[in-house]
């Protein structure tokens, strides 16, 4: 149902519009039930080959865009090579005035522009022109930009522009945090150029712009045309096929343009979108039933969540940012990026690669999520935005699964909406903060949740005993492994428990849909070795002394300290500081560290209590399992989400079963007052609302 959409669409899908209606499909299938008889699907089959059909004979006139970063001569000798000589002059002569000689970073410091590699071609790869094969970067139907990092210029993020902030003079771009800066808060740095080509059929069109343009005539010979605000010129017979260059060398002023197209080219880029939407809207109406009641819940999940995704870093949504120099979201979009001309070059081994031998970063999954995402997404990152909006639906089951649908409503819209989860690491901001900077630890989230759910199931009742949903779960829970080693104790838990359950119920096609399921976990290590030539079984990283502030062997040397009564050893105080930093979890404060240790010991008294029901108690060791690598490995937050985030479905269960009763019996007025308060009775009646619109089956318990 979705390739049907995909394909009415087009790929690939880079604009805010088609995504808007790919989101609305997505909702539509999932939350009704899509028809399984042969007539509707071939009239829906009609209906998107004819919209195809249409933007293939009946295309909107496309303009050629050719852009790059400009660096200097030294650094410049692609562009020199490719660009007509006296645009590439005119640019050089204005990054000569920009950047003097005399106050540029010295090349033998890391971080460095003029260390690292300049531009190899004349104009940038673009993964917005995957299917077009331009001469260029790639084909648009318009122009209209203000901010470059709407523009989408995706060399932006490109390994060999690697300039560390404080080392370069050259600077990739910078954030400003305030409230006028919402929509946008990124400040393009780099020194950059945008080319574009006319057809015929733009003649009598105008383009307008602000700042600096090369207007290509007679001769190969270009005028320099700058306005200091937005001015329109005619686009002639004589301009068709010819160059125009916006130079974005210093931003005094910045450099921004518009197309106003006639009536007529208008008119031709209105029917693509428009055939999108009837194709859609034709194949959900004949392919989907659905109650709108039960579009409410799913739409204010998707709601609330672009809400704190905008909030955070509005570029997530369809734009651009530059990444830190230095940082893991730099080289899993740079290595990406790569992997995707390895693929449009036909060099299948090359881009299994993946831009290492040996996989360093701890997240080698994430550099071939991105070479998917530009397949489908162009030069945006709309299909990791997907994955962060997937993921308040998967918490919504995950609670759904041990709660009512009341609790599971009231507890998810806790962990979208409601900042007081940062202190406990189960917010959905952490999310989105960090996918939004390239990492590939909400990814991994994501995953790990669905996976989980195959695993145990969705209701009371327990998994499904058939082959297919556990080779699901496990193909999963490796998959969450290759985007995340560090998950490995908690599926490794998981499944082994989940495996032993199976062979001792005789569910021997579930224990073997488990096993094969996980085999591709060892895909990292296979990776390793026939590239390196080496055994290693995830990341290099891993072992390095580097992340690993206090091995086992330093625990063994503290506990000699112990035992001596040195209590001021440096062993015995690196192991405090490292507990210490485990309890203080993902808001990173020490003041956090009693709550967290009451919490912790919820969870190992829910896994020792024959109460619970053997799939909690499962989740409850694997929750420890998790939590146990922040003995060992370094303490950054984010590499412990998963573990919190099942620490408060944990703890959840324990307060309905034990917790409540404790407090009704230690503050009874307090206990009756909170429960009989106006706003309580109100709050239940809207969540018991949203419950009835939900699928999620309340347990025989309920909360």
């Amino acid at each position: 149902m979705l390739g049907l959409v995909l394909l009415a669409l087009g790929l690939p899908v880079n604009d805010l519009f088609r995504y808007a209606l790919l989101l609305i499909a997505a909702v539509a299938v999932f939350a009704g039930a899509v028809s399984v008889r042969r007539a509707p699907w071939l009239a829906a089959c009609a209906v998107v080959a004819v919209a195809a059909l249409g933007q293939l004979f009946l295309p909107a006139p496309r303009i050629e865009e050719g852009h790059n970063v400009f660096l200097g001569e030294s650094q410049g000798r692609a562009l020199e090579a490719g660009l007509p000589a006296e645009a590439f002059r005119f640019m050089a002569d204005r990054f000569d005035v920009q950047y003097p000689p005399e106050r540029r970073c010295e090349a033998r410091m890391a971080g460095c522009w003029r260390s690292q590699p300049g531009p190899d071609r004349a104009f940038a790869f673009s993964a917005d022109g995957i299917y077009q094969r331009p001469s260029a970067s790639r084909q648009v139907t318009g122009i209209d930009f203000t901010d470059p990092v709407w523009l989408r210029l995706g060399f932006v993020n490109e390994g060999r522009y690697n300039w560390y902030s404080g080392v370069s003079d050259l600077q990739r771009g910078h954030r400003e945090r305030s409230l006028a800066k919402v929509l946008q808060p990124w400040q393009f740095a780099m020194p950059f150029f945008v080319m574009v080509r006319f057809p015929q059929a733009f003649v009598g069109s105008q383009l307008c712009w602000q700042g600096e343009l090369l207007w290509e005539g007679t001769g190969k010979r270009f005028t320099v045309w700058r306005h200091a605000e937005m001015a329109c010129r005619a686009i002639e017979p004589g301009d068709v096929g010819r160059r125009i260059f916006g130079v974005a060398i210093g931003n005094d002023p910045p450099l921004a343009m518009t197309l106003l197209p006639t009536a007529t080219v208008r008119m031709q880029q209105l029917l693509e979108p428009a055939s999108a939407l009837i194709a859609v809207l034709a194949v959900l109406a004949l392919l989907v039933r659905w109650d709108r009641r039960r579009l409410t819940l799913p739409f204010t999940f998707i709601g609330l969540s672009l809400v704190v995704v905008l909030l955070n870093d509005a570029s997530f949504i369809g734009g651009i940012r530059p990444f830190e120099g230095g940082d893991d979201g730099l080289f899993y979009e740079s290595t990406g990026r790569l992997i995707a001309q390895h693929l449009l070059a036909g060099d299948v081994w090359k881009a299994l690669e993946g831009g290492e031998k040996v996989f360093y970063y701890g997240g080698p999954g994430l550099r071939y999520f991105r070479a998917l995402e530009h397949f489908i997404f162009g030069d945006s990152f709309l299909g990791y935005l997907s994955l962060v909006l997937a993921l308040p639906f998967l918490v919504f089951v995950l609670f759904g699964r041990f709660f009512s649908g009341r609790t599971a409503l009231a507890l998810t819209l806790t962990f979208i909406a409601i900042p007081i989860g940062a202190l406990f690491g189960s917010s959905f901001f952490h999310y989105a903060k960090w996918a939004a900077r390239g990492f590939a630890d909400p990814a991994a989230a994501v995953v790990f949740v669905g996976a989980f759910l195959m695993l145990v199931g969705r209701t009371p009742s327990g998994p499904d005993a058939r082959f297919a949903p556990a080779f699901g779960a496990g193909l999963l829970f490796a998959l969450a492994l290759f985007l995340r080693p560090n998950l490995a104790p908690g599926a490794a838990v998981l499944l082994g428990g989940a495996g032993l359950a199976a062979l001792w119920h005789g569910e021997i096609r579930r224990l073997a849909g488990m096993c094969i399921g996980f085999v591709p976990v060892f895909s990292m290590a296979l990776h390793n070795w026939v590239f390196g030539g080496v055994f290693i079984l995830f990341s290099a990283n891993a072992t390095i002394p580097e992340a690993l502030p206090m091995p086992p062997s330093a625990y063994v040397a503290a506990l000699g300290e112990l035992l001596r009564l040195d209590l001021a050893g440096d062993h015995v105080r690196r192991g405090v500081l490292q507990i210490a930093r485990l309890l203080a979890g993902p808001s990173e404060s020490f003041a956090m560290v009693p709550l967290h240790a009451v919490a912790l010991a919820v969870v190992v008294r829910v896994g020792l209590a024959r109460r619970y029901e053997p799939w909690l108690r499962l989740t409850a060791f694997a929750t420890l399992a998790l939590h146990s690598v922040a003995l060992f490995y370094l303490s950054y937050d984010r590499y412990y989400y998963m573990g919190w985030l099942f620490t408060l479905l944990v703890v959840a269960v324990w307060v309905r079963d034990e917790g409540e009763d404790m407090a009704r019996r230690a503050v009874p007025r307090w206990h009756a007052y909170i429960a009989g308060h106006p706003a309580t009775r109100r709050l239940g009646s809207l969540l018991d609302w949203g419950a009835r619109v939900t699928d999620v089956t309340p347990p025989a318990r309920q909360g």
